[in-house]
């Protein structure tokens, strides 16, 4: 979808010139010959690399070869880059991959619907302006996808709105019965990822293969509850609702949207501008490796059952232990009494 994307506005754009296209698959090589006049087309990156040098790359590959594509991509005279979310299927890869862009002080473009089109705009501009006063809750809720694949979208859009936060912990339970994978990840069947900034905002999200979304017609929702009001948005939709002094009743608004280009030629434009002045902002990639960092948390907290306080960085995982809640306390094997808890730190 992300390299299609790329495809169409690359071509749209006065700003690229189209060169050259690999992957893996000849049905998917066939397609962009077919599309795209005077394309090249390769079966490994490394060929085209080799053979088609550029000065824009564009990597859509799974996440987990997202590493090893950009380092090679670097050994390139490049004047900017673009990649997919996530930056990694880790946050140890996506560190290593924007570091390593940000040593060769390189613009990086990851491109992300909601942070350029009109209407997820609109309510980021209200949670800015204060309209639904301090956020206290962000709530989603996302059918079909899970916490890599869909779920970094929703927590790259909190961080946005909440103007890149500190944040203190994660803790996540994920279901993996179905054992599903998709996009080259191993994800769950459903789950749900609590995140608490370390100004105590609380972001709660279930995702999953059937998840009830509560409105007909959504496969997402989004609800921001401040202490002033709520606004209530189901991303790709070109409305959202908002209940606040100004609607006490409530109200559905659609902001007219003006834009013709796709968000990912608005981001690749947005590159080629920073290309051309020789500037680099790197917000949304800091953004999005924030998103990523949660997403990588919440996976190590279901898999070794704790709170896992953030930065990542600094977690070391526990001992397994005998320790089931719910199940009677036999007297025997240690453990502390909950009703004689120290004083809180």
């Amino acid at each position: 979808m992300g390299g299609n994307a790329s495809l169409k506005a690359l071509e749209n754009s006065l700003h690229y010139d189209l060169r050259a296209v690999a992957d893996i698959s000849e049905a998917a090589r066939a397609q962009v010959r077919k599309q795209f006049a005077d394309v090249d087309t390769f079966g490994d990156w490394q060929s085209m690399f080799r053979e088609c040098p550029t000065d824009v790359v564009v990597v859509s590959v799974p996440p987990a070869l997202h590493r090893s594509a950009v380092m090679d991509a670097l050994e390139l005279p490049l004047r900017g880059i673009l990649v997919e979310k996530p930056l990694g299927h880790c946050l140890t890869d996506g560190r290593a991959i924007l570091n390593a862009i940000r040593a060769r002080g390189l613009p990086i473009c990851v491109p992300h619907g909601l942070l350029v089109q009109t209407t997820p705009r609109k309510v980021l501009a209200h949670v800015s302006a204060g309209d639904i006063g301090q956020v206290q809750l962000i709530e989603i809720r996302c059918t079909g996808w899970d916490i890599i694949n869909a779920g970094i979208h929703w927590l790259d859009f909190c961080m946005a709105a909440l103007d890149s936060p500190d944040m203190d912990h994660v803790m996540a339970l994920c279901d993996i019965s179905s054992r599903t994978y998709r996009d080259g990840l191993q994800v769950e069947t459903v789950a749900a990822t609590y995140a608490v900034t370390r100004e105590g905002t609380r972001i709660v999200m279930q995702t999953g293969d059937f998840v009830h979304i509560g409105r007909p017609g959504r496969d997402t929702l989004m609800r921001f509850c401040g202490d002033k009001g709520t606004i209530e948005f189901w991303p790709w939709s070109e409305e959202y609702r908002i209940v606040n002094a100004d609607h006490p009743g409530g109200v559905n608004l659609a902001p007219e949207n003006r834009e013709t280009r796709t968000p990912h030629q608005i981001h690749l434009d947005n590159l080629a501008l920073q290309i051309d002045d020789g500037t680099a902002d790197y917000t949304i990639a800091e953004d999005s490796l924030k998103a990523l960092e949660i997403c990588d948390a919440a996976y190590q907290s279901s898999f070794h059952r704790c709170r896992v306080n953030l930065p990542l960085d600094d977690f070391v995982p526990p001992p397994a232990r005998d320790w089931h809640p719910g199940q009677p306390y036999t007297g025997t094997g240690g453990g502390r009494n909950g009703r004689k808890l120290p004083e809180s730190p």
